[in-house]
C-alpha cells in the first residue's frame, strides 16, 4: 500500500491506500444533490487525462492544440490542469488544511474551480483540491508534482480481479435511477456512438434491452442492416454468432476493456458493477437463508412495495458528450450532428 507524502517538505498526507482503477462516474454527478465519497476506503485511482484548471476556450486553442489535450471536437473550454492527478476518499487525506481564499463553491460545498485548495499542514505548500459541491461525488484530487508516493511498510490485499466484480443495483432506495448506472449508460452510449458510427443497432433480450433499450433506441434508432450488440465477459457463455459489438465490463484494476482471447472485432466498455448486473440480474445477495430479517436483494410481495422509478433510465448527458468528444473516431463524417457544442 502507498502513502502520498509532500514533495516539499515529506509530511505523510494521505492513509496506507491501493491503486484501483478510476471509476467511471468520476466527473458525472446530478446537479443540485449531495453525492456521497467517490472511491472507497483505501483506495486511490488515477485520471491520465488533463483536468480542471487552467481553462482556455476552444477558439483560442484550436483544433490540432485541443487534440492534444484529447479532445477531438468543440467544447466551450479545455482544460489545460495537471495529468495523471490522484483521488482518493476525503476520509483518507491526512495533515491538510483548507486555503479559505480558494474555497468558492455553489452553494453546499467547495467546487474546486480556483485550483488547489488544500495546503500542507507542515509547509503550506498547495498540494491537492477538494471537492464536495452538489452534483459533486465528494474528492480529494492530489496534485502529481506536489506529491510522492512511498510504501507504507503495510502489505495489500491481494489485487482486485474479474471475480471482484460487485453488482450494482440500478435503482436507489428512494426509487430514483441510480446516478453510476445514468454515468456508465452515458459513457458506454459514447463508446457505442463511436464504434457503430451513427449505424442502427439490434440489443439483445433481457436486462440488457430492457434496462438500456429505450436510451440506445433514442440515440441509435433501430432500423435495416443494424448492428447486432451482446453481452459478454468473464463467467458468462460467449454468444454465438458472435455480435458485431460486445458490451464488456472494464478490470476493477486497470479499467481496460475485457475482451475474449483472440478476438479483435469491437468492444464497448462498460462499468464493471453494472456489467456485473446485467449478466446476473437474478443473482441473490447470499445462497443461504437468513433468519430473523429478509435477506437483502429479496423482494417482498406486500406492502409497502419496492421502488421502482417514474421514467425510462435515461444515459447522463455531461458523460455521453464528455466522453465522445475524447473519442477521436467523433471526428468522422457519420458523426457530425454529434459535433455541435
Amino acid at each position: 500500500m502507498d502513502v502520498f507524502a509532500c514533495a516539499g517538505c515529506g509530511t505523510e498526507l494521505t492513509a496506507p491506500v491501493s491503486r484501483v482503477a478510476l471509476p467511471v462516474h468520476t466527473h458525472y454527478g446530478a446537479w443540485e444533490e449531495l453525492h456521497p465519497p467517490l472511491m472507497e476506503p483505501a483506495t486511490y485511482a488515477v485520471d491520465p487525462a488533463p483536468t480542471g484548471p487552467p481553462w482556455r476556450l476552444w477558439e483560442d486553442v484550436g483544433e490540432e492544440a485541443a487534440a492534444r489535450q484529447g479532445l477531438y471536437a468543440p467544447v466551450y473550454a479545455v482544460p489545460f490542469g495537471a495529468r495523471n492527478r490522484i483521488v482518493i476518499a476525503p476520509g483518507d487525506s491526512r495533515s491538510m488544511t483548507l486555503i479559505l481564499e480558494k474555497c468558492e463553491g455553489y452553494c453546499r460545498g467547495v467546487d474546486g474551480r480556483a485550483g488547489p485548495n488544500l495546503a500542507c499542514a507542515g509547509c503550506g505548500r498547495p498540494v491537492a483540491t477538494r471537492i464536495d459541491d452538489c452534483g459533486s461525488w465528494q474528492t480529494v484530487w492530489l496534485e502529481p508534482a506536489a506529491v510522492v508516493p512511498n510504501s507504507s511498510g503495510l502489505p495489500a490485499g491481494p489485487p482486485p480481479c474479474w471475480d471482484d466484480l460487485e453488482r450494482v443495483p440500478p435503482v436507489e432506495a428512494d426509487g430514483s435511477w441510480s446516478r453510476r448506472w445514468e454515468a456508465a449508460l452515458g459513457v458506454m452510449l459514447a463508446h457505442l456512438v463511436a464504434a457503430t458510427e451513427d449505424r442502427p443497432v439490434s440489443l439483445p433480450s433481457g436486462p440488457v434491452s430492457e434496462l438500456l433499450g429505450h436510451a440506445v433506441g433514442r440515440c441509435l434508432s433501430p432500423g435495416p442492416e443494424a448492428r447486432t450488440v451482446g453481452l459478454a465477459g468473464p463467467g458468462i457463455p460467449a454468444p454465438r454468432p458472435r455480435p458485431d459489438i460486445l458490451l464488456v465490463p472494464r478490470h476493477p484494476l486497470t479499467g481496460a476493456p475485457w475482451r475474449p482471447s483472440g478476438d479483435e472485432g469491437a468492444v464497448v466498455p462498460l462499468d464493471g458493477g453494472v456489467w456485473a448486473y446485467l449478466a446476473h440480474p437474478d443473482d441473490e445477495t447470499s445462497p443461504v437463508p437468513a433468519t430473523g430479517v429478509v435477506p437483502q436483494g429479496v423482494l417482498r410481495d406486500d406492502y409497502p412495495l419496492p421502488p421502482h422509478p417514474w421514467c425510462p433510465l435515461l444515459p447522463n448527458r455531461d458523460a455521453f458528450r464528455h466522453t465522445l468528444v475524447r473519442l477521436p473516431a467523433v471526428r468522422g463524417p457519420r458523426l457530425s450532428r454529434f459535433r455541435a457544442r
